[in-house]
């Protein structure tokens, strides 16, 4: 096998975030079930926009904010996503390239405007996403560089980009161009919802191509049909060589070969849950691409995360992250 270039790539949505903080009447005014995310089409995505006066806007994209923490933590990352030609697709290029990932796909030459996840956070620090793909969910085979795949230790992917069908055949692809090269595939289910909507093809996709699973309890429960978290776990120990299992302030749950390694929540007061499994994520794969074990892995990915649930957005400030692995 080859020296690995790089420790994670990413492929997932190339987004723009519009966040704002607000209350549990604007979720029940504009009809929004609070802690989902929804797919909103162009005209919906604009009208929300003016409804959200006053918020912040940053890049992001939950498998982008994954790379750029595990940039901060020291990681050597790149990351594949699609961007449009023109103002916000140039921030995405821009912030994600001045934090350290590596990233050239280029950009659609259509005119679908740049993806956009305009995001609620409600006083008990739940978040309610709202997501236009655009470009984002032009994704294709084409934007593959196996290149990159084949030298990075884990290639990484985003449950929320497995929508648009051509994405689905990519992180097919990317699956088996990384097992050619010796490497490793790891998969984010991303939300309840992505699950109920392509259950099958992500069970096929695990049973196939991933060797690392990332997912929370909603989300493990709704992939296997079940109630019980300890039920869906045990399914998924079966399924995949490794498992991260995440319950908020429960801590993670991380199964692989009969080991199971209970990681505790780090203490903190919690502002808005944005980016915490993004964080906790990149916090894991940075430690686990280091070799540091599962246990340094889960801990790291819990301090990473508590950083992100303590302040307003999904990216911790990169100066604090940094100092996790001084």
């Amino acid at each position: 096998m080859a020296v690995s270039q790089f420790d994670i790539t990413g492929i997932g949505n190339a987004i723009v975030d519009f966040l704002l903080q607000t209350d549990d009447e604007f979720l029940s005014r504009h009809d929004m079930p609070k802690g989902t995310m929804s797919l909103i089409d162009a005209d919906s995505a604009t009208r929300l926009t003016a409804a959200m006066q006053g918020g912040l806007t940053a890049s992001g994209g939950s498998v982008a904010n994954s790379c750029a923490v595990a940039a901060a933590l020291g990681a050597k990352v790149a990351f594949l996503g699609k961007v449009a030609k023109d103002e916000m697709g140039e921030v995405f290029r821009r912030e994600i390239a001045a934090v350290g990932v590596h990233y050239a796909t280029a950009p659609l030459a259509a005119p679908i405007p740049t993806a956009r996840c305009l995001i609620l956070v409600t006083p008990d620090g739940q978040r309610t996403m709202n997501t236009y793909l655009g470009a984002g969910g032009e994704f294709a085979l084409h934007d593959l560089d196996e290149t990159v795949i084949a030298a990075s230790k884990v290639t990484y992917l985003e449950g929320y980009l497995f929508d648009p069908p051509p994405a689905q055949a990519a992180f097919i692809e990317a699956a088996r161009m990384a097992r050619a090269a010796g490497r490793q595939t790891a998969l984010s289910l991303s939300d309840a919802f992505c699950v109920d909507r392509h259950r099958e093809g992500f069970r096929r996709l695990i049973a196939e191509g991933t060797d690392i699973l990332f997912a929370n309890e909603a989300e493990i429960c709704s992939l296997y049909e079940v109630n019980s978290f300890e039920e869906a776990a045990a399914q998924a120990a079966q399924d995949v060589k490794l498992a991260v299992l995440t319950r908020s302030e429960a801590g993670s749950l991380i199964l692989h070969a009969g080991q199971r390694l209970s990681i505790p929540a780090e203490p903190v007061r919690v502002l808005d849950t944005t980016g915490a499994g993004d964080a906790y994520a990149a916090g894991f794969l940075t430690a686990y691409t280091r070799g540091e074990g599962l246990e340094a892995a889960g801990r790291l990915g819990a301090k990473a995360a508590s950083l992100a649930i303590a302040r307003i957005g999904a990216r911790p400030p990169m100066a604090e992250l940094a100092a996790l692995t001084a």
